[in-house]
């Protein structure tokens, strides 16, 4: 499989275009007949919408959903949900065969990892921010490595306010850790942000109006317990349906 790395090295280190190294790869992939796997991480399923409509053109993807540092616990499994029904219906809709998967959920590794580094009161967009892409990118690498995939990557570079150049550069730091491949990416060009949104109003997905990041939301103002009902009686309605067919998953929130 082609490195990110090998062609780096040809290009200068400064604000580098990360969505021109995936058009590259992908163009050797197709001159070499390769169709990769790839477990891409997504935090919801707004990213994941024109992160798959691209890559999944290219590759037999896996959504992976890893995410501990959503908060509270009903808001993760109605994130999880919404996730997994927009996978299901975007393989009815497009004849792809995208699968999902979801990691146990482990809330008190990230508080445990915020706390340790003391890095409650960080702005968003800080050091939080940065431990948090590199736990769970590494979680992702080692689901890749143990489960046989040839690239492991983040649909979170589909966001304006996420730092594609930081996720970028953390997912190629942990490929140096482990003998798995990351995949570069910045989904968010070619107006991929444009499209992600248009596309949640076609499928009806839900858009959060927050990370998910307990210390984030509390300095943002939001109203936790409200979420907390929302998503409670969301998850609740989805137990009751689930030999039916899925309620709107749009919700209005915040």
């Amino acid at each position: 499989m082609i490195e990110a790395n090998e062609l780096l090295k040809k290009m200068s280190y400064q604000k580098v275009n990360y969505d021109s190294v995936l058009k590259k790869m992908i163009q050797i992939w197709e001159q070499n007949g390769i169709r990769p796997k790839i477990l891409l991480h997504s935090c919801c399923a707004p990213c994941s919408t024109y992160s798959l409509e691209f890559l999944a053109e290219y590759a037999d993807v896996t959504i992976y959903f890893a995410n501990d540092n959503i908060h509270p616990r009903n808001e993760y499994e109605r994130r999880r949900i919404v996730q997994q029904q927009f996978v299901e219906q975007f393989n009815q809709r497009t004849n792809h065969h995208v699968q999902f998967l979801s990691a146990e959920y482990k809330p008190n590794t990230f508080i445990q990892l915020v706390k340790e580094n003391k890095l409650e009161n960080e702005p968003e967009g800080g050091a939080r921010c940065s431990a948090c892409f590199h736990l769970r990118l590494d979680i992702v690498a080692k689901a890749a490595i143990s489960l046989g995939y040839d690239y492991f990557g983040s649909a979170l570079t589909i966001s304006p306010k996420k730092n594609s150049q930081l996720i970028n550069e953390i997912g190629l730091d942990i490929q140096k850790i482990y003998s798995i491949n990351y995949l570069p990416s910045d989904f968010k060009k070619n107006k991929g942000y444009e499209r992600s949104i248009q596309m949640c109003k076609e499928y009806d997905i839900y858009r959060q109006c927050y990370c998910g990041c307990v210390f984030a939301a509390k300095s943002q103002g939001i109203d936790l317990k409200q979420i907390n009902q929302e998503a409670r009686l969301f998850v609740n309605e989805q137990k009751e349906s689930r030999m039916g067919e899925y309620p709107s998953s749009s919700q209005k929130t915040c």
